[in-house]
């Protein structure tokens, strides 16, 4: 059997060992620490009960014989204030009395003898927490049932404010888009950043994208020399290319493109279009609208929503298309996890033609390093390496995390061989990729 499925649970499940003989502790220790569990050692009740007031612990292994208190009825304390907390007693003789003190008083999910049998005892605690998980996800799916219930008739009841709030909603923003079109007759650009302020109210600030799109588009269109039509164009795109989705739910709007259920896909796959459908009683705009409809198009021809392949694929859209992932992978917009700007552009590279026109790439990674003082994908003198391809002697140009967000190494840091033979088995153990940012160390200069 596999690990306990640690995708459906938000955090690692943290365990409490207690036993009063270090040897127990130090080999329960290492026999878990292998696994994804947060440990915490205690040699006796005391102890103990100080972790239990300051952590929330999900399972705890006690010994049956301990000083001051036996485990039997630190277990017992311990179902009488943290009842969420699983119990398992490790007793190295058969004590009946103890074992049904345990049982009665403690509700023991189950006791183990000593010496125990690692694999037993793996599968165990594997066992009792996935148990654990199911009887709180039932709790927490009844709860929700019970909330929903009760608000079913107040919903009801709203339902036709709701429509009606909603009409005006959309009906404000089509009175906006017709104001904006007079306001575009005179300057284009300002008007188009002003729908993109409208969109990006709808988010959080830290996942407000359109303002650093639209910059690094004109970044691209000045450094690479761009004509004024086509900028004007790729900027007007870039503020709009996504008020389609001012329908969307609150909740759709935040939630990374590779998480939305089913029905919510075929919803974002119809944003493009909507968003040129938008836009298309608007003359001033209609070719920045046409590079929004196929900004989403793939160079291989998989993307959406016409399922455009290579050159067929507008330029500005494909420039679009480029600048919209970076920006969207650093804000977890396409994958869960938040990308730093280094990541995004190695995700790019990644797909050069497959996602993206590989003749723009190298370009578009170049203007990235100019633009953001962040990026060191620019710096010729950094490569990116799996660890396989590392040596001794290299220096860590970014910090090294894990992809739990735990850092490995520091920037700065100097490789050794027992260092990145520790990285490799490491990555090897948590069945991951990692791509390492170094330069070479300076040679030594000679007469020095």
């Amino acid at each position: 059997m596999g690990e306990l499925n640690v995708a459906t649970v938000t955090r690692q499940p943290e365990v409490l060992l207690v036993d009063s003989q270090d040897a127990i502790l130090q080999r329960l220790h290492q026999l878990l620490s292998a696994h994804s569990y947060v440990l915490h050692l205690a040699h006796d009740a005391s102890e103990a009960l100080k972790v239990m007031a300051t952590r929330e612990v999900d399972l705890i292994i006690s010994a049956a014989h301990l000083p001051q208190m036996d485990g039997p009825s630190l277990l017992a304390r311990i179902h009488q204030h943290y009842p969420d907390t699983t119990r398992i007693l490790l007793t190295g003789d058969p004590d009946l009395k103890l074992i049904a003190k345990a049982i009665n008083e403690g509700e023991i999910y189950r006791y183990l003898s000593k010496p125990w049998d690692d694999q037993e005892l793996l599968l165990t605690l594997r066992q009792a927490l996935e148990h654990q998980h199911s009887v709180r996800e039932r709790q927490r799916l009844e709860a929700l049932a019970q909330e929903q219930n009760t608000q079913l008739k107040a919903l009801n009841a709203e339902l036709e404010k709701r429509v009606a709030s909603r009409t005006a909603e959309l009906q404000q923003t089509a009175d906006m888009l017709d104001l904006a079109y007079e306001e575009l007759k005179h300057s284009y650009a300002t008007g188009a950043e002003l729908f993109s302020l409208l969109v990006n109210q709808r988010l959080p600030s830290d996942k407000q994208t359109n303002r650093r799109i639209i910059d690094l588009v004109r970044a691209y269109c000045k450094i690479h020399g761009l004509d004024a039509v086509a900028q004007r164009d790729l900027a007007m795109a870039a503020a709009l290319h996504n008020i389609g989705k001012l329908s969307w739910s609150d909740s759709m709007m935040i939630t990374p493109a590779d998480w939305l259920h089913h029905h919510e896909r075929d919803r974002y796959r119809a944003y493009p279009a909507q968003s040129e459908s938008l836009l298309m009683t608007l003359e001033p705009v209609q070719d920045a609208a046409r590079l929004i409809r196929h900004h989403q198009e793939h160079w291989d021809g998989s993307g959406f929503p016409d399922h455009l392949k290579g050159e067929a694929i507008p330029l500005g859209s494909r420039l679009l298309k480029l600048a919209v992932d970076f920006i969207e992978l650093q804000c977890g917009l396409i994958l869960e996890r938040h990308m730093n700007s280094d990541e995004a552009l190695v995700f790019i590279r990644k797909y050069a033609g497959r996602l993206y026109d590989p003749e723009l790439v190298e370009g578009f990674i170049q203007v990235c390093s100019v633009y953001l003082s962040d990026v060191t994908l620019g710096d010729p003198s950094v490569k990116v390496l799996g660890t396989r391809e590392l040596a001794a002697g290299m220096l860590l140009a970014r910090n090294l995390n894990a992809d739990n967000g735990m850092l490995l190494l520091n920037a700065g840091k100097v490789l050794s061989q027992p260092l990145v033979d520790k990285l490799i088995a490491f990555e090897t153990m948590e069945g991951a990729r990692y791509s390492v940012f170094v330069k070479l160390a300076r040679e030594p200069q000679s007469g020095t």
